[in-house]
């Protein structure tokens, strides 16, 4: 398998990728969700990182300075995905990641770990994005660290839905701020994959489930 159709299938067997009836924090009622909270052991934060870093490999096999983790979710995204790199790439690179309120002992600052500098090229390493306002909050956040390039965004999955306009919320980041975004996976992947293929002996996604989400595109597809 690829390192895609290994992905989907470590999403479906960590209970992450689910199907039935749910209803988003738009209110959108969806026959999947993702719910990448369900990752709590150390096995799956080290397959994880495996997952980002083949991403980032094959997307940005240079060119990149720092690996960025919004708080919360983003952190041990950026984490294991540095580790991983190194591991199995030997790329050696720093990664850091914001508080939610800056500290104001100690060293102070809203920065942990590497402290960017002017020119560096950050790729933000992100869960699923919905619309948009961790990645947006984390660019305003750089304006006041350092001069830096906001090279490109990492996401688990591309839902590839209609984000506040007619494209979806990740076209809107690359149109707005002249960045790259690059899904581990997109929906029409999952479909693709699971559809009528059994994991550990069961079908996820049968003709009934891809026609509820063939259905859900349609409504609300990014155009």
């Amino acid at each position: 398998m690829t390192y895609k159709e290994e992905f989907i299938t470590f999403m479906v067997r960590s209970g992450v990728l689910t199907f039935g009836d749910f209803t988003t924090k738009s209110g959108r009622k969806t026959p999947y969700f993702i719910n990448t909270g369900n990752y709590k052991t150390g096995a799956q934060a080290a397959r994880l990182g495996d997952y980002y870093a083949a991403c980032i490999q094959e997307h940005l096999p240079h060119g990149v300075d720092c690996l960025f983790g919004p708080a919360y979710k983003g952190i041990p995204l950026a984490v294991s995905a540095a580790a991983s790199l190194y591991r199995s790439y030997g790329r050696d690179l720093p990664y850091c990641f914001n508080r939610k309120e800056a500290k104001d002992h100690g060293e102070g600052g809203t920065m942990v770990g590497y402290k960017p500098q002017d020119g560096d090229r950050v790729v933000i390493v992100e869960d699923v994005v919905t619309a948009g306002t961790a990645v947006r909050e984390s660019i305003a956040l750089f304006q006041h660290v350092a001069q830096v390039d906001i090279h490109a965004l990492i996401v688990s999955v591309d839902r590839m839905e209609r984000g506040t306009r007619d494209c979806s919320t990740l076209d809107e980041l690359r149109q707005d701020y002249g960045i790259q975004v690059f899904p581990i996976v997109t929906v029409r992947e999952i479909i693709a994959f699971l559809h009528n293929t059994p994991i550990d002996g069961t079908v996820y996604i049968n003709d009934g489930m891809k026609s509820r989400m063939e259905g859900y595109l349609a409504e609300y597809g990014a155009r």
